[in-house]
């Protein structure tokens, strides 16, 4: 492949619809949320946006709040539009947690959108997307 048919490929997967998620992720996320809205804010999920390799993807969430006993963050769940399973990790954080933020490194299948989302201690849910692409992927099961 040469360096225009590269670079074209990349357009016609960067004109994809942007924050389109699938009616599974979807379902993910409402089962996650108890049926509660998500509205988009507080949460900054941070990925690199061109993966090289899906083995090991980092992802960082952080999440605005005071990490006080009146108001905390209770959880935090990455979910994502293409893999096998569209649950990727969940942690548990109370106001000891110090900082709403946790970091980890995941298994992505192939270019997809991933979706961070926070349980705040006043039972609200915010979330943040992002778009990764994945040059070589993984979890092809």
């Amino acid at each position: 492949m040469n360096r225009r048919d590269a670079l074209f490929s990349l357009g016609a997967v960067v004109v994809l619809p942007a924050h389109a998620t699938s009616s599974e992720m979807e379902a993910a996320i409402r089962g996650y949320a108890d049926g509660r809205p998500v509205t988009r804010g507080k949460v900054k999920l941070d990925v690199p946006p061109l993966v090289e390799n899906g083995n090991a993807v980092p992802i960082t969430v952080t999440v605005d709040s005071p990490m006080s006993a009146a108001a905390h963050v209770t959880g935090i769940a990455v979910f994502n539009d293409r893999n096998p399973q569209r649950d990727v990790v969940r942690f548990t954080l109370t106001p000891r947690s110090g900082r709403a933020q946790v970091s980890t490194r995941i298994r992505l299948a192939t270019s997809q959108q991933l979706v961070a989302v926070a349980r705040l201690s006043d039972g609200t849910y915010w979330s943040d997307a992002v778009d990764v692409l994945v040059t070589l992927a993984a979890c092809l099961e």
